[in-house]
């Protein structure tokens, strides 16, 4: 399970990078400031989950559980859900995805807690 995660991590840090200097570069001239902001959310968002799930592969040895599967596969889902419906509103302006960027977060939220749960429930 650490290689999988380990591997999608590093996949969504690389493509963060990119997307962030996409945005630095070819955005910032034409993207309004409000949009600009919500994309590097995305951006930043995206990279924080990167380091979520290397902490989530690095405690898998520790303690391995549906917990720590579940939590990875929430910040995976996550990112694609919040960052990327925040990318597809700003750049193409797909308003009808507004409603999935708080299932994203939701997914975050859900992920957080439950590496909390395979802390408190390893034996």
């Amino acid at each position: 399970m650490p290689k999988k995660i380990l591997t999608t991590a590093g996949i969504s840090g690389a493509l963060a990078v990119m997307l962030g200097a996409f945005g630095a570069h070819a955005l910032k001239k034409t993207l309004s400031p409000e949009s600009l902001m919500a994309f590097e959310t995305g951006v930043r968002y995206q990279f924080l989950h990167v380091f979520a799930m290397i902490a989530v592969a690095l405690l898998y040895p520790s303690y391995p559980s549906r917990y720590l599967n579940w939590s990875f596969r929430f910040f995976a889902i996550g990112t694609v859900l919040f960052s990327g419906s925040l990318y597809l509103l700003t750049t193409m302006g797909w308003t009808i995805l507004g409603p999935v960027t708080p299932l994203g977060g939701l997914s975050f939220i859900l992920g957080w807690s439950t590496l909390v749960l395979a802390v408190i429930k390893q034996k």
